[in-house]
């Protein structure tokens, strides 16, 4: 589509990549703008994130076709990508329009205004279609105005480009007329920020066709000149607390009633979106277990999503965060502590049968270890560089800089991968740390971070106050079999033939530089965790004031309970978490293992970490 072509008369796979890759940086430009107006359906700051990332996940699905895919492949490619990457109440919507919008076009290789006004109309009514509550004044209305506008000139207009500026001058008529609609937009001086971000669509394709588009978006003001007003607190009549996602794919998935039907009773914002084997739900509600359990009886349930609303409000009405943390997924913190802190995960990849699957979100820790018991072998790949910039990008979003915390650089090539991505992302403001640790011993480290960046410490000071804080850390683990451990090169033949031989099981921790080092040996379960204990007692003495544990397992939970028990009464430590070894890291220690890390948090009461004396 040549930058301010005119009287184009049909649209082709070439031309929609373009507006669609146009459109997504537009977008992603004015993200921080909806995340500042969102009011509804929850004030909770995240529509233009939700919006942007969906955006983000069709361009990046048309952007791997070749140039010249036809048009039905980009659409499926949209469509597909929008249903699996749909993030939010907002980019559910958009999806079920994406699902619409193919619906209409079907395998024509070409259209005109006609078609693409029937195009338009069919996603403004799944849009519809897919609301259990449609509320006007809302991206529902943007869309069926601007199908409705196409709908009447695509008879009269000399072509696209000429159709596609009238129906962003319709949008932005509809885009300010909102507040009208809707009290709470009214009653915060806003605009919707759902349809102002459909806006924001039809606007970068304009721009391209007026040949004013550039990927130096970063700055750019609201879209087509709506002022928005401050964004102010607004009470919503339904209070539910967790912002609910699952995707589930199967071969035989109910219809969208029966779904509506099971989950009406839970929640709000009901949004279902479908498209071939795959099913995405949204829906906001206090009960996501409920929901969860639902997704699965239908299918196989993919990824699953659980967001505190209310912590999102609160950390929103804060001071705007200076520092956010980035970790990778063997931290084996919490889900929740990560949602309290606004802590952006990367996850690593396990690979089954040489398959990826991502780490905490297609697969989980008891899954390989049943797999392993039957003879199944795993093995792990870093994240992608586009999953450490897309981190960034997140991280950025919300914060001026950046600190992200890797696993140790000795054991892994992801902390290089970090800092070749920060690198080459062009994004500034970001620090790449190595941990020199591994699980909780990294999850504790990235913590502390976050706490550091929640008082409004910058991040250089933070990044100093790690380094200081990793030399007084440390951790012992074991294994039930060496066999894995073996398997990834990280110790030697002849010292898993002893420990075999004479049924002792190895302690093993991490040095100073992150290394894995054999530290002693016990023989049996209980042995090992009476001589890890004493290895603690050793380690912290003098007693520290303040003092962290994590204690993290492969399938062993109850040898996980007693260690934090015995050390919560001997310590009375600040936290001690208790977890499951990510899929990521249980690849290589296998099931039976488990491993107590410490973070000394104050470094008055306790001597710096020194395993050499330990000898």
């Amino acid at each position: 589509m040549p930058n301010g072509a005119v009287g184009i008369a049909y649209l082709d796979g070439r031309r929609l990549s373009r507006c669609v890759l146009a459109a997504a940086e537009w977008v992603e430009a004015g993200r921080e703008e909806l995340n500042r107006i969102n009011v509804f359906p929850v004030p909770d700051g995240d529509t233009g994130t939700n919006f942007a990332l969906t955006m983000r996940a069709v361009a990046e699905a048309v952007r791997t076709l070749e140039e010249s895919a036809p048009l039905p492949v980009v659409v499926r490619a949209m469509a597909d990508a929008g249903v699996f990457g749909a993030r939010g109440n907002s980019g559910m919507l958009l999806s079920q329009f994406l699902v619409g919008f193919r619906a209409a076009l079907g395998d024509r290789e070409t259209v005109g205004p006609a078609e693409l006004a029937r195009a338009l109309r069919e996603g403004a009514n799944h849009v519809l279609a897919a609301l259990e509550e449609p509320v006007e004044g809302t991206i529902l209305t943007v869309c069926r105005e601007v199908a409705a506008c196409a709908e009447q000139a695509a008879a009269r207009v000399a072509g696209l480009d000429v159709l596609m500026r009238e129906l962003l001058n319709q949008a932005t008529d509809t885009l300010r007329r909102t507040p009208e609609l809707l009290a709470s937009l009214r009653e915060a001086g806003v605009v919707d920020a759902g349809a102002q971000a459909f806006v924001r669509v039809l606007e970068g394709v304009v721009r391209l066709l007026d040949g004013r588009h550039t990927a130096q978006l970063q700055a750019m003001t609201p879209a087509s000149g709506v002022a928005a007003a401050a964004r102010v607190e607004v009470a919503h009549d339904r209070d539910y607390r967790f912002c609910t996602e699952a995707l589930v794919r199967g071969d035989a998935l109910p219809g969208s009633t029966v779904i509506r039907a099971a989950l009406r009773p839970l929640g709000g914002s009901l949004v279902v979106s479908a498209t071939g084997d795959l099913l995405k739900i949204h829906i906001h509600t206090d009960t996501p277990e409920r929901v969860f359990e639902f997704a699965a009886g239908w299918g196989v349930l993919q990824a699953t999503k659980a967001q505190d609303m209310r912590e999102q409000h609160r950390r929103l009405t804060e001071a705007h965060r200076k520092v956010t943390v980035v970790v990778d997924s063997s931290c084996d913190l919490p889900d929740d502590v990560i949602d309290r802190y606004g802590i952006v995960l990367v996850p690593v990849q396990v690979l089954e049968d040489g398959v990826p699957r991502l780490d905490r979100v297609e697969i989980d820790g008891p899954t390989i270890y049943a797999r392993m018991r039957t003879g199944a072998t795993f093995s792990t790949s870093q994240p992608t560089p586009g999953a450490f910039v897309q981190a960034y990008q997140d991280a950025l979003s919300e914060s001026d800089e950046a600190v992200a915390l890797m696993l140790s650089g000795a054991l892994s090539g992801t902390f290089a991968s970090a800092q070749a991505a920060a690198r080459r992302s062009g994004l500034s403001g970001i620090r790449v740390v190595d941990s020199r640790s591994v699980s909780l011993g990294l999850g504790m480290l990235a913590l502390a971070a976050a706490e550091m960046a929640a008082a409004g410490r910058p991040a250089a000071d933070i990044v100093q106050d790690v380094a200081r804080l990793r030399e007084r850390c440390g951790g012992f683990f074991t294994v039930e079999t060496l066999e894995h451990l073996l398997r990834s090169g990280r110790v030697g033949r002849t010292r898993a033939f002893l420990a075999g031989l004479l049924d002792l099981r190895p302690i093993l921790e991490l040095d100073a530089d992150g290394r894995v080092q054999p530290t002693d040996r016990a023989r049996g379960s209980a042995g090992v965790q009476q001589r890890v204990l004493e290895l603690i007692e050793r380690r912290l003495d003098p007693r520290p004031r303040s003092v962290r544990f994590g204690v993290v397992h492969a399938d062993a939970p109850e040898v996980a309970e007693q260690l934090c028990a015995e050390l919560t009464r001997r310590y009375a430590p600040r936290d001690c978490f208790v977890a499951p070894v990510t899929a990521a890291l249980g690849v290589h220690v296998g099931p039976g293992a488990w491993a107590v890390f410490y973070q000394v948090e104050d470094p008055a009461g306790a001597a710096a970490w020194n395993p050499a004396a330990m000898k």
